[in-house]
């Protein structure tokens, strides 16, 4: 049998979301072959530390996984740090990694989907991560499909695809610049990446998930796609980091998906078919900016 990837799920201070999420994750297939790693920050304050603490205490009553080991932090590090670090802890000793955070809720079948894509594309240098999040398209899309790229709704990668991880957004910055690839970075003007990313550089936002982003991109990695979403983000309540209220969320899928090998190529049609979506429901250019704002910290 092979042998499935650990779990690790990233939380803090939202205690509802928290068990939610483990909840659905829970009655996953392959739940009680899996072991969960979770990762609980620490609080900012002393006013934070009472919700931090009701994760704790709920996180201590977890069960259904093969097992569970948790990380507390005494001190906050950050979404990013957090995830950076855990991350590449994980990998450099399991080898691969399925990654959430405290406020996805997944399909039952969202662990069979992840642990038979890792395996099946374990030696396609070109495959970087899997994702499990599908946007909202109306169109139908293809039973899985690639996109140039990563994502942060419920992925998955291996030690050799975070490896090429770069922290340093100035230089993914620069290099998007000098190759000319801003506007196609940019979901081909569906999406104000590209600013989000000099947002991170600016220091107002810390997302990780950009610079992911955007070293997949700039090495021509690929990402799988379900083609339907095996997970809803209930974190757009404005109670967490970069989110917002505005984004419209899939319906879970509610049946197995096949995953099978299919040529490594970009979908263009899923491509532009997400593109318009994003750019639908932010209203135009005037809406992406706001939906913009909502993502960076002020």
């Amino acid at each position: 049998m092979t042998l499935l990837a650990p779990i690790a799920l990233f939380t803090y201070n939202r205690p509802e979301h928290t068990r939610r999420t483990v909840e659905a994750l829970a009655k996953n297939e392959l739940a009680a072959e899996s072991d969960l790693i979770i990762f609980s920050d620490g609080p900012k304050d002393a006013a934070g530390a009472v919700k931090v603490k009701a994760v704790r205490d709920y996180l201590r009553t977890v069960s259904g996984f093969k097992s569970v080991v948790i990380n507390e932090k005494e001190k906050n590090r950050g979404l990013a740090n957090s995830i950076i670090d855990g991350v590449t802890e994980i990998v450099n000793k399991y080898g691969r990694i399925i990654v959430l955070e405290d406020d996805m809720v997944t399909s039952p079948y969202f662990l069979r989907y992840m642990n038979d894509a890792l395996e099946l594309y374990k030696d396609e240098e070109q495959v970087i991560s899997i994702h499990g999040y599908m946007y909202p398209v109306k169109e139908q899309m293809p039973e899985t499909f690639f996109l140039r790229g990563a994502d942060c709704w419920g992925w998955a990668t291996w030690k050799r695809g975070w490896d090429l991880f770069e922290p340093d957004g100035k230089k993914l910055q620069a290099e998007l610049k000098a190759k000319n690839l801003l506007y196609e970075f940019d979901m081909n003007g569906g999406y104000p990446f590209s600013d989000m990313l000099d947002g991170q550089i600016k220091g107002r936002n810390d997302s990780w998930a950009i610079r992911w982003y955007a070293i997949a991109f700039l090495k021509n990695k690929l990402t799988l796609y379900p083609g339907c979403s095996l997970l809803q983000n209930i974190g757009n309540d404005q109670s967490g980091t970069h989110c917002s209220s505005e984004t419209v969320q899939p319906e879970i899928c509610a049946r197995k998906l096949k995953v099978e090998k299919i040529p490594l190529t970009i979908c263009y049609d899923a491509s532009r078919m997400i593109s318009l979506h994003l750019r639908e429901i932010s209203g135009g250019n005037e809406g992406i900016i706001k939906r913009l704002k909502n993502l960076l910290w002020k």
